[in-house]
């Protein structure tokens, strides 16, 4: 526990991954480091840099593995072009990160005086313009590979798989746009998740009946 210390109680850090991700128990440790930007001055005891790295790498392999099982794969599709599209930085926070509630939780410094951001309306074309200036969604979608990297340390990479089809690609079927996945995928995105449990299920490894009745 933090408490009492000098950058005061983080209990609230685990709660949130915790209650976001059920049938998973971060460490608080853990917690503490992946929801800590490297602009925060906690960062001087970890920050979640490492993690992100780690993060990223796995997002991608997932991606790959998940479009050359695709049907609607073509030997046109540029494996490239659509991994940019559907994980970059910006769209995984604006689209991951804004639904896990991450901007309310992360510890970072925003580039902006501090009153400015806070006097900042709710919502809003002035609040969306601020969101921009001070980076918020590139601190998210960094967040999101670092939760991405510290699911697959801590839980192993069957538990990372079903954060990634239904937690992660579901926010990135974004249909008719031209960011996020193509919408060639999206069926198979969808029918993925579903077998997985579903944008609701736990998380947590299923048991050996689960796996034989599967």
């Amino acid at each position: 526990m933090e408490t009492g210390s000098r950058w005061g109680n983080t209990e609230h850090l685990t709660e949130h991954l915790n209650g976001l991700f059920p049938g998973l128990e971060f460490p608080q440790e853990l917690a503490k480091r992946l929801l800590t930007h490297a602009s925060h001055p906690a960062a001087i005891d970890g920050h979640n840099g490492g993690f992100g790295f780690i993060g990223r790498r796995v997002l991608e392999s997932y991606l790959s593995l998940f479009l050359t099982s695709c049907s609607s794969l073509h030997p046109s599709h540029d494996f490239e072009l659509i991994t940019s599209r559907t994980l970059n930085t910006y769209i995984l926070g604006e689209h991951v990160g804004s639904a896990w509630g991450i901007g309310r939780n992360l510890r970072w410094t925003p580039t902006v005086k501090a009153d400015r951001w806070k006097n900042a309306p709710a919502s809003g074309e002035e609040k969306g313009r601020l969101v921009r200036d001070v980076g918020l969604y590139k601190i998210q979608g960094d967040a999101v590979a670092s939760i991405m990297g510290g699911v697959f340390h801590q839980f192993g990479g069957s538990t990372a798989h079903r954060l990634f089809h239904t937690r992660i690609l579901p926010s990135l079927l974004l249909p008719g746009q031209p960011i996020g996945l193509l919408d060639t995928f999206h069926r198979e995105a969808k029918e993925i998740c579903e077998r997985m449990g579903g944008s609701e299920g736990s998380l947590a490894a299923p048991s050996e009946k689960q796996r034989v009745h599967a």
